[in-house]
C-alpha cells in the first residue's frame, strides 16, 4: 500500500475544474509530492497499484525479490522516469530510493483516463514501457553472457547515456556499490575491484569519495563493454 510518513508527503492543490484535458506535466504540477530517505521504499512488490510515480530528484532502484531473499535490481530510475506502470492490480516489483529522493504521485486510474484522449501521453507511456523492456533484455545479456569488466563497463556507458548533459564525460554514482552489484549479478568486492582495474587502465578516474566517475576514455570503455 502507499504509506508515506506525513512528514515526507506534500499534498498539492486540487486541479481546477475543467482540467480533464491537462497534459501529464500539467497534471503533475498538482500531484502529491513524496520525499524519501535513502533506502525508503516508494512501493513494494504485492502493494496495490493505486499510483504511478515520476522521479523528480534522486535515484530509485526497481527490483525483484528472489525466492531465497536476495534481490535482483532490474533498473535504476532517474529524474523524469515513470515507475509503477503496469496493467495488473498490484505491483510486481519493488522500488526503493538509493539516495534522498523526491517523486510525484498520480492516481493510476487518472493517468489511464488522460491517456485515452491524450496521444502525446499515450506515446510517452509506450516509450516508458519500451524502456523497461529494453532494460530487462539488456540485463539478461549482461548477467548471462558478459564478464565482470564487461558488465561494469556496460553499466557506466549506459549511465552516461541516460544522465550526462552538455557533453560531460562524468557520471554520478548515486547508489551504493551493493546496488550496482545487485544489478549486475556480481559481489560488492568484484564491483570495487573492477572499478579499480578500469582506473588502473586509465579508462576512468574516480573522485568525490567514490561517487563521481570521470570517463577518461569513453570509446575504450564502450569497447570494453562489448556492446
Amino acid at each position: 500500500m502507499l504509506a508515506a510518513h506525513p512528514r515526507q508527503t506534500v499534498h498539492a492543490k486540487r486541479p481546477p475544474a475543467g482540467s480533464a484535458s491537462f497534459s501529464l506535466d500539467e497534471r503533475m504540477a498538482y500531484a502529491t509530492v513524496r520525499r524519501l530517505l535513502a533506502k525508503e521504499h516508494v512501493f513494494c512488490e504485492g502493494d496495490d497499484r493505486d499510483h504511478v510515480f515520476r522521479v523528480e530528484e534522486g535515484v530509485i532502484a526497481v527490483y525483484k525479490t528472489l525466492p531465497d531473499g536476495r534481490r535482483q535490481i532490474i533498473d535504476f530510475a532517474y529524474p523524469g522516469d515513470l515507475i509503477g506502470l503496469g496493467v495488473l492490480g498490484e505491483h510486481v516489483l519493488s522500488a526503493q530510493a538509493t539516495v534522498p529522493s523526491k517523486v510525484r504521485c498520480l492516481s493510476a486510474s487518472a493517468l489511464e483516463r488522460i491517456a485515452e484522449t491524450d496521444a502525446g501521453l499515450a506515446l510517452k507511456l509506450y516509450k516508458s514501457v519500451c524502456q523497461e523492456l529494453a532494460a530487462t533484455r539488456s540485463l539478461l545479456v549482461t548477467v548471462g553472457q558478459r564478464s565482470a569488466i564487461e558488465r561494469v563497463a556496460a553499466f557506466l556507458v549506459a549511465l552516461h547515456r541516460r544522465t550526462a548533459t552538455d557533453g560531460s564525460t562524468a557520471v554520478k554514482l548515486a547508489m551504493r556499490r551493493s546496488d550496482i552489484a545487485d544489478l549486475l549479478g556480481l559481489t560488492i568486492e568484484t564491483v570495487s575491484r573492477t572499478l579499480t582495474k578500469l582506473r588502473a587502465m586509465s579508462v576512468i578516474d574516480i573522485g568525490q569519495g567514490g561517487t563521481r566517475v570521470d570517463l577518461c576514455d569513453l570509446p575504450r570503455l564502450t569497447e570494453l563493454a562489448n556492446e
